[in-house]
């Protein structure tokens, strides 16, 4: 799986994936301060699964019909990189499956997965 790992989340979780063999690109450490639509244009355009904790995808995904790869949307009470890194070991254990086109909410308790239909 490839994944692009948004400025609010951190070059923390980018290099835990990176160590994990995932092939990684952190809006942190490459392109920091791009807007909401270029993060969610680049990872559609090189096939990437985002990782965010902002909000403001699900709006762009449900209210204004974005193309995305997939998304992961990171809603945390402990926003930690430690906290991220297990919430996200959880996701991939369990739900690694259908995570491609999916927007996925995932919570220290609950794991939510919105297939995008294709068309």
């Amino acid at each position: 799986m490839k994944f692009l790992v948004d400025e609010c989340v951190g070059s923390t979780v980018a290099k835990w994936l990176e160590k994990d063999s995932y092939d990684v690109v952190s809006i942190c450490d490459e392109f920091p301060g791009i807007t909401d639509d270029q993060v969610l244009q680049k990872s559609l355009n090189e096939h990437r699964i985002l990782i965010t904790s902002d909000k403001d995808f699900g709006e762009m995904v449900f209210k204004k019909s974005a193309q995305h790869c997939g998304i992961i949307l990171l809603r945390l009470s402990q926003e930690n990189p430690s906290n991220k890194i297990k919430v996200l070991e959880q996701v991939f254990k369990n739900y690694s499956d259908d995570l491609w086109h999916s927007f996925v909410v995932a919570s220290e308790i609950s794991v939510r997965i919105i297939k995008r239909p294709l068309s």
